[in-house]
């Protein structure tokens, strides 16, 4: 029997078992290679950055996810060396942390960073690294972040610098009023300022030092209201005033309306000059009783309009109630000591002779002077006192005061009244009445020796009535009036429109005039010292 050949597919069947094995087992293989070479790469990926700080680290509060040591410390410095930027309105100040005296602990704090880094196991952090990539964030184990506070200090001192260096560049003073104008404008008022408040401000940029990323503050600032025109600002402009002058002045300054007073250098004795014919007016007024006599009239015009010596120890005479000069000073003095002016006295008469006897008087005043003015021995007083005096004599004149409380009807409104009408006759002296408008009454008595030229006087104008009472004095042989009259003059001038800001003195064409007059005084004083030489 013959035998069955096979058929051709018998002999050429494909081997689709054995493929799909062999495909399997490469798939698998590829798998696991895959898996070897996605791990192995992970691992490798992981030994580059073991040494960085994972995602969140902190150092000092700067973010250093991702980098290494030296990378972090950039980055710190980077941040805490930007500028604090420090801001007023529109303004804008760039501080350097450097210039405020702003230091860290860098190493100190790296190397906290870095121990807390290798503290963490190596499985640990490669599981964070490829929580990382691979899961989202809400997904992210919690395995622990490095968070190192800032170790930092900042020296005060440096900073208490920063604040002056700020406050010159962003204060704004208020501006003063301004009493004098030399343009023939109305005083000007002040304007409000601002000043850092300074406590608050620094406390704030101490603050920001201290942050990496938010570095602009807001500075703290204090409203400053404009100078008003007070007496203690006029009290000022004065002293500047006397600044000018070489020598020293003595000054009081007595407002009617409210008692203020300015006193600068006003309690030291000075030559009683003819200012102190007031007090012997003011003496002659109170001895007589009853209407004046014409010969006491014209006495005491002659005295207070045209200074006269020789009327003034006439005066005296009707004080001492007989033909005695000399025994006139002494009811004078122990008056002005009645009223309390125990620095003003006479006690010898105008030209004549000095006692032999207690040519002076010690007063508290000349005993021991803060300013050594060199007084007239025969005749003192201080500026202080004699504008008291004047004050006593408007308040009386009103009705009140210390004059009628001591002496009672011997001293009347009426003759207070007549006194300061008489003083105002004075037309002399290019001094106080050359501050003021020509129509503003001024009750003034001036005197001058070779080194003091002084005057006093009340001035009633319709902003306030008020007492002042001016000296100027040099350690010389002769003090010019070309020096004097024109401070004395200004000194008034300031005085006035303190008390009339509203409608302040600005003629100039008077001052011209007045220039005109010292300039001859100039001139006289000139050919008198010219005499005296023997020339």
């Amino acid at each position: 029997m013959s035998q069955k050949q096979p058929s051709f597919y018998s002999k050429r069947r494909f081997p689709f078992a054995t493929i799909a094995t062999v495909l399997r087992q490469l798939l698998g293989l590829a798998i696991v290679v895959g898996i070897i070479w996605f791990a192995g790469n992970e691992v490798w990926e992981y030994l580059k950055v073991r040494d960085d700080f994972p995602k969140g680290s902190l150092i000092g509060g700067v973010e250093v996810a991702n980098m290494g040591l030296i990378a972090a410390e950039e980055q710190i410095i980077a941040q805490y060396s930007k500028p604090i930027l420090v801001r007023h309105n529109d303004q804008a100040v760039e501080i350097l942390p450097v210039d405020a005296g702003f230091t860290m602990s860098l190493d100190q704090m790296l190397e906290q960073a870095n121990v807390e880094l290798h503290d963490t196991p190596h499985w640990k952090r490669f599981l964070h690294n490829f929580s990382n990539k691979y899961l989202p964030e809400n997904l992210e184990p919690d395995l622990g972040q490095i968070d190192i506070p800032l170790v930092a200090q900042v020296d005060q001192e440096m900073l208490d610098t920063v604040m002056v260096y700020l406050g010159n560049l962003i204060d704004r003073p208020a501006s003063s009023p301004i009493l004098l104008t030399d343009s023939g404008g109305t005083v000007e008022e002040g304007s409000p300022g601002f000043e850092i408040d300074v406590e608050p401000s620094k406390q704030k940029i101490n603050d920001a030092l201290y942050q990496p990323y938010d570095r602009t503050i807001v500075l703290d600032i204090i409203e400053l209201d404009a100078p008003t025109l007070d007496i203690s600002y006029l009290e000022t402009v004065l002293q500047q005033q006397l600044e000018i002058f070489d020598g020293t002045g003595s000054l009081y300054i007595l407002d009617l309306n409210t008692g203020e007073e300015i006193r600068i250098n006003s309690d030291d004795a000075i030559s009683g000059l003819s200012v102190v014919k007031i007090a012997i007016m003011l003496e002659t007024l109170r001895v007589v009783d009853g209407p004046l006599e014409f010969d006491t009239v014209k006495l005491l015009e002659e005295t207070a309009i045209n200074s006269g010596n020789y009327s003034a120890n006439l005066l005296l005479d009707i004080v001492a109630g007989e033909n005695n000069a000399y025994l006139g000073v002494d009811v004078l003095t122990a008056s002005m000591q009645r009223l309390g002016l125990e620095n003003t006295f006479i006690v010898t008469p105008y030209e004549e002779p000095p006692r032999a006897v207690k040519p002076t008087l010690a007063t508290a005043a000349n005993t021991n002077p803060t300013i050594d003015f060199d007084p007239d021995p025969a005749m003192q007083t201080t500026a202080t006192e004699i504008g008291r005096l004047l004050g006593m004599i408007y308040d009386c004149s009103q009705g009140g005061g210390t004059l009628i409380a001591v002496y009672g009807g011997d001293v009347t409104p009426d003759e207070c009244q007549y006194l300061i009408e008489l003083m105002a006759q004075n037309d002399e002296g290019n001094l106080i009445r050359f501050g003021v408008p020509e129509d503003v009454p001024v009750a003034h008595k001036h005197g001058w020796a070779y080194n003091t030229h002084g005057d006093a006087g009340i001035v009633l104008s319709s902003g306030a009535d008020y007492v002042i009472v001016q000296y100027l004095y040099k350690d010389t042989d002769w003090l010019g009036s070309n020096i004097t009259f024109p401070i004395l003059r200004e000194l008034s001038r300031t005085t006035y429109n303190y008390f009339n800001a509203e409608n302040p003195y600005v003629d100039h064409k008077r001052a011209q005039k007045a220039a005109g007059i010292y300039a001859a005084q100039q001139a006289i004083g000139a050919a008198e010292e010219r005499y005296r030489a023997g020339e």
